[in-house]
């Protein structure tokens, strides 16, 4: 109960960030390392943390569910502005920005759902008829993996 008593107030310590976003106070600490989140130090330089920044955490932690790199990340959270509360309109720019790039996440996933036990490493979709979807392995030609699921890598908008 205490620590939902001190989450109302303006700022939160590293342990209170970390208990009301359910990670760890090292991935606190991580996350500002990358430049993920911000935080200001205290006269006895403990961390001190914008209650906006729990937000920030809860969308690196959706994000890297996802599988985005924390490149992309940084880059979809340079976009939100610095000293005030993101709005919904900020956030809707970030969303924005990757609309295409989960778009072919989904396709890609889905291909994989669908074909996944048919697909096999060389890059054709058939153990039965390898022959006739890849004659003379010509996938191979493209590079290693299955060339036929992996299609093109989605371009980076942030």
């Amino acid at each position: 109960m205490s620590t939902q008593l001190s989450w109302q107030a303006k700022e939160a310590t590293v342990g209170e960030l970390a208990e009301r976003a359910g990670v760890a106070t090292s991935a606190l600490r991580y996350y500002e390392r990358e430049g993920l989140i911000h935080s200001r130090r205290t006269s006895g330089n403990q961390r001190r943390y914008s209650r906006d920044t729990l937000r920030r955490v809860a969308f690196i932690r959706a994000s890297q569910r996802l599988g985005m790199p924390l490149a992309a990340i940084r880059g979809a959270l340079a976009l939100l502005p610095e000293g005030r509360t993101p709005t919904r309109e900020d956030w809707a720019k970030v969303s924005e920005c990757w609309r295409e790039d989960l778009n072919q996440r989904i396709k890609l996933m889905s291909q994989l759902r669908d074909h996944l036990t048919e697909c096999i490493g060389c890059g054709c979709l058939s153990l039965d008829h390898c022959a006739l979807a890849n004659p003379y392995d010509t996938l191979g030609e493209q590079g290693p993996g299955a060339r036929s699921l992996a299609g093109s890598p989605p371009e980076e908008c942030c």
